[in-house]
């Protein structure tokens, strides 16, 4: 197999572990293996790939989108690190309102499945970051929402709270005002 995948402690969130073969020319690693991913559980068809750059501490999310367009996420840096939050924001979820955090970089090449009905953000933690993931529904604005990331009634545990957020990320309601 070229992926481990493990449970995270919120109900459906995994941790993927791509295998990496290294020699004197660099290395090789796959990063999305639909039959292996499907035999772990994670049957999406995937639609849209992102890409984010952004610079020490920058803060960005927390971002979702509401049905009918809810997207699942598949997560991994390939440069830098960044300290990464998922949120359970779905009602039925024995984990519901309770978020985790991951440091994902380049260097331990963790990657992170999110099912749909879950907010997520990251803030950069290096000089600069590209962060790359898979969506499985497309953008939709009208669909689109997000939670402030200093809400007290989550109360996220950020490596740092000196951070750079957008106009639109300082806007977003509290978990609270969304239910």
């Amino acid at each position: 197999m070229s992926f481990s995948f493990r449970a995270a402690s919120l109900d459906g969130l995994v941790v993927i572990e791509p295998r990496r073969f290294d020699d004197d020319r660099g290395f090789f690693m796959e990063t999305y293996k639909e039959s292996e991913f499907a035999a772990a559980g994670i049957a999406e068809r995937f639609v849209q790939d992102n890409h984010s750059h952004s610079r020490k501490g920058v803060l960005r999310g927390l971002h979702y989108q509401s049905e009918p367009k809810a997207q699942g996420k598949l997560l991994r840096v390939v440069s830098g690190r960044v300290w990464h939050v998922a949120v359970d924001l779905r009602p039925s979820s024995p984990t519901y309102a309770k978020w985790q955090g991951f440091e994902l970089s380049a260097e331990n090449r963790l990657m992170l499945y999110l099912p749909p009905g879950f907010a997520h953000g990251f803030l950069a933690l290096s000089e600069a970051v590209d962060l790359v993931y898979k969506c499985t529904a497309e953008y939709d604005p009208a669909q689109e929402g997000g939670l402030r990331w200093d809400d007290p009634e989550l109360a996220i545990a950020w490596p740092f709270r000196d951070v750079v957020v957008s106009d639109r990320d300082a806007a977003w309601p509290r978990l609270t005002r969304r239910r």
